[in-house]
């Protein structure tokens, strides 16, 4: 759409003041994001990707419920972080349904910064604490009562029958190339219920979780450094934090890209490693026994998930991840195939850093 067409969108919103102004913003691979210039102040005005998100209505009531647990409980800890806030349309609905899809906004925050990749040991133990606080937050709200966006996303049960299913098709005639591949992960099926079982039986305390716990996902004050804020909540639904833990240890301790082809480059930073457990710990400080005694196993089942489903989209030929060459979702499976076996090799001193945090 055109920058008129936008704004006239824009001002459907309850905002203080006409918006005049709007341009593209950010680095979102899954929505369109723009920052909307107001009178008084600026806004995010987002365009959602409803072939993802099918259920809109829900997407936004999980948000609402989830801002507004922890707009108190930041109050209440009294301290100096900020709250993504929906900001209503003049009918008061939390999004908009257009011709042209479906539209919501969030208020700018100022004083805020985004870095896309970790720089330092720092910069991990940082991350850490946002989501160990963002955990903290939310420690009393009932994850039952959000909606599933994305059914067994973590289900790595499920994620096993899927890639058993791509394995019989075997529509690509691929099956045979990779014997190595799919035996390595058939061998370590025992792995797939370590925490679904958990969660289950209710050993485990099934929470919120954010489900896409990047740096990126996190903004920063521009004028301290510290973490500010948590953003992208779209994902937000109920699980165990092992699987938020995880998805960190997964992306941050790589030494490599994630689809680097030579997979001897492929290195596991057991420093990362042990600041992001001492800063997720000093933020979370409601984790349990049985939490922390998994956190390890979050990472290894969220390298072994994601390995499994880019092996499983090569069976499929290539058709649910972006590539932009021939064998790039092999490539990445053998990634995070090597960090699956780092993490084994280095288990009992992986398990002594969470044991000693």
């Amino acid at each position: 759409m055109n920058e008129n067409d936008l704004i006239v969108i824009a001002n459907a919103f309850d905002t203080d003041g006409e918006i005049f102004g709007i341009e593209p913003y950010g680095n979102g691979h899954i929505n369109y994001t723009y920052v909307a210039a107001g009178e008084k102040e600026n806004y995010i005005l987002q365009k959602l990707n409803t072939s993802l998100f099918t259920r809109p209505d829900m997407l936004m009531r999980n948000i609402r419920l989830v801002t507004d647990y922890l707009k108190s409980a930041v109050a209440a800890a009294d301290v100096d972080e900020k709250v993504l806030e929906i900001v209503k349309t003049k009918g008061g609905e939390d999004y908009l349904t257009d011709d042209d899809g479906v539209y919501r906004m969030y208020k700018f925050i100022d004083d805020s910064v985004c870095y896309q990749q970790v720089e330092s040991a720092n910069d991990f133990y940082n991350c850490a604490y946002a989501f160990g606080r963002f955990a903290t937050y939310l420690d009393g709200f009932d994850a039952t009562e959000l909606y599933e966006v994305i059914p067994n996303f973590h289900n790595t049960v499920d994620r096993m029958r899927k890639f058993e299913a791509s394995l019989g098709k075997d529509v690509c005639g691929r099956a045979k190339d990779v014997k190595k591949e799919i035996a390595f992960f058939l061998s370590r099926r025992e792995y797939c219920s370590k925490i679904t079982s958990l969660l289950e039986s209710g050993a485990m305390p099934t929470r919120v979780t954010h489900n896409d716990t990047k740096l990126n996902n996190i903004l920063f004050s521009a004028s301290t450094g510290a973490p500010l804020a948590i953003v992208d909540l779209d994902t937000v639904m109920p699980g165990s934090v092992c699987y938020d833990f995880g998805d960190s240890i997964r992306f941050g301790c790589n030494t490599a890209a994630e689809d680097e082809p030579d997979v001897s480059l492929v290195g596991f930073s057991t420093e990362l490693f042990e600041a992001y457990v001492k800063g997720y710990l000093a933020g979370f400080d409601k984790i349990t026994p049985i939490e922390r005694e998994n956190l390890l196993w979050g990472a290894i089942l969220m390298t072994y998930e994601c390995g499994m489903r880019f092996l499983t989209d090569y069976l499929d030929g290539d058709t649910y991840f972006h590539t932009s060459r021939a064998g790039q979702n092999l490539d990445r499976a053998h990634t995070q195939m090597r960090m699956v076996e780092l993490m084994e090799e280095n288990f009992d001193k992986l398990q002594n850093i969470v044991k000693n945090a």
